[in-house]
């Protein structure tokens, strides 16, 4: 079926087409960076990004900067010791917190009333940020969230990014049965693509912000810049990624605002409808970025 919205414009092809490039290549939706004109490839939560760097043997300490920051101010890291004191460090201090040897790793993207297996000692935090580290080793059990400040201008504007690290109990058990598995991510996120195709249709798009509805056409040629990516990562990981991103970028078009909703029931359920789309791009995200060992 082809979907066409009522100025002509075919927003993401046939369902078969978006259903099988929607599996491709694309970045996911930070809420500090959204998406606009001009905008050439699509960019994942910076907890995401770092997770799938500290799964990873042997991490290029340089390289793993580069990819988490990007266009920011070089991150601080300020990690709590015995409760009180406080250690500052560039981003590699997560690794010396961790310890060498096997992590056990996860990224959420929690968001009001679904807290994403965060645990409760960050589970505000996290909420508020709209996303979180957790990191399991020999030596620790942590949880790290970002705080992002903004300064600049709309035309040049910059982040200074502290992450507070903080000890918690074991996440593992939470965090699994909230991400759920790659089979299962990839199963919900076909079908969010439906949903949120249908839900494009519905809020008129095309009619009321016509150059919403080409950006959102055009989310199907963005790309995840490799150079972000550790080495060796998991191919399936990345598609994983690559769909949900994709969907929240729709989301965070289509929710700019209510479209051709002509009364306030109307407007509330499509925003229902895309809000749990884009909970099964968060929770799919979650589960992409997660790596327990055995």
């Amino acid at each position: 079926m082809v979907t066409t919205l009522t100025n002509g414009t075919n927003v993401l092809g046939t369902h078969r087409r978006v259903a099988r490039r929607g599996l491709g290549h694309v970045r996911g939706t930070d809420p500090d960076r959204p998406y606009g004109g001009g905008v050439t490839t699509l960019d994942l939560p910076r907890s995401v990004v770092l997770a799938l760097w500290l799964a990873q043997d042997g991490v290029d300490r340089a390289a793993m900067a580069r990819a988490v920051q990007v266009d920011d101010e070089p991150h601080t890291v300020r990690a709590t010791v015995d409760g009180s004191e406080h250690v500052d460090g560039p981003l590699s201090l997560l690794l010396d917190v961790c310890g060498p040897g096997q992590r056990d790793v996860a990224a959420l993207v929690p968001a009001p009333g679904d807290a994403s297996g965060a645990p409760p000692a960050v589970s505000a935090a996290a909420t508020t940020a709209g996303e979180a580290l957790l990191v399991r080793s020999e030596l620790a059990c942590v949880a790290a969230v970002p705080g992002v400040e903004r300064f600049g201008s709309d035309l040049e504007p910059g982040h200074l990014v502290t992450w507070d690290v903080h000890g918690v109990a074991d996440w593992r058990t939470a965090v699994l049965g909230a991400a759920g598995s790659l089979s299962d991510a990839e199963r919900a996120l076909r079908q969010g693509l439906i949903d949120a195709t249908e839900a494009l249709v519905r809020l008129d798009v095309a009619r009321w912000r016509p150059d919403a509805a080409e950006q959102i056409a055009g989310l199907r040629d963005l790309d995840l810049p490799a150079w972000r990516l550790p080495d060796g990562i998991d191919g399936r990981r990345v598609r994983v990624l690559a769909s949900a991103a994709r969907l929240r970028g729709i989301v965070a078009l289509a929710t700019q605002d209510d479209g051709g909703a002509v009364n306030l029931w109307q407007a509330d359920q499509r925003s229902t409808a895309l809000r749990e789309v884009d909970r099964v791009a968060r929770r799919a995200m979650a589960a992409a970025a997660t790596s327990i060992g055995p």
